[in-house]
């Protein structure tokens, strides 16, 4: 898929302008990046939601440590470019935890974390997703795969990001067409009792600050050391 027949495809749902460029950006970065699941796949798996394309989020508590938003309806992607450009437009003094209510799908958090490093910030992200991870040893699913994304600026040039899903594969690749529903398990093989550990710890964590409908939590902070130009050197 183009970006034009993307952005065509995004229209007929009834997005505004600025909302698929929004979109059509994270996609095409996705793509770029190999991570396919997240890229132009996903147009064809919104247009089977039931959308509200005029939804906004909005900012519901701005205190210099802490804010909330809720997403009020709208993509997730949506929410997350409104808080990262909010963030970047009004950095914290030292760090700020933000909280999104009404969140989903939030699609490639690096993407998210990458715009904050770029803007200098260090950034930590997480979200939720429904139910796809069974424990280990089977049963039911639940925790959703619950990728945690890391971004740290740098002096020397681009920013270091981790993305990972706590997912051996994401459901991404399983709209994709590259994995299966039966895939969806907790990475790790033998060890997969640790990414389900994780998957469950930030599963409740998010739950506990943004309640019960999927929502992410991001961290930021101003760094006050620069690790990655000798990490770098290391490598």
């Amino acid at each position: 898929m183009t970006r034009e027949e993307a952005r065509g495809r995004l229209q007929a749902l009834g997005f505004g302008d600025d909302a698929v460029a929004v979109l059509v950006e994270h996609f095409a970065d996705a793509e770029g990046r190999g991570k396919v699941g997240h890229g132009f796949s996903r147009v064809a798996w919104l247009e089977g939601l039931e959308l509200e394309p005029c939804a906004r989020p909005g900012r519901v508590v701005a205190d210099e440590g802490f804010e909330r938003w809720n997403g009020g309806g709208a993509l997730g992607y949506l929410v997350l470019d409104e808080i990262v450009g909010a963030t970047l437009e009004r950095p914290p003094a030292r760090a700020r935890v933000v909280v999104a209510e009404r969140c989903f799908p939030t699609g490639m958090l690096g993407h998210w974390v990458r715009r904050l490093a770029e803007g200098g910030l260090v950034a930590v992200l997480t979200a939720t997703s429904p139910r796809r991870l069974p424990h280990p040893e089977g049963g039911p699913p639940l925790t959703g795969t619950n990728p945690l994304a890391i971004a740290v600026p740098s002096s020397d040039g681009a920013p270091i990001v981790v993305d990972v899903s706590m997912g051996a594969v994401t459901h991404g690749a399983v709209l994709a067409g590259a994995a299966s529903p039966e895939d969806l398990v907790p990475f790790g093989g033998e060890q997969a009792h640790k990414a389900f550990a994780l998957a469950a710890g930030l599963e409740l964590l998010v739950r506990a600050l943004a309640g019960d409908d999927q929502g992410a939590v991001l961290v930021v902070a101003r760094p006050e050391h620069d690790p990655v130009p000798a990490f770098r050197e290391l490598a």
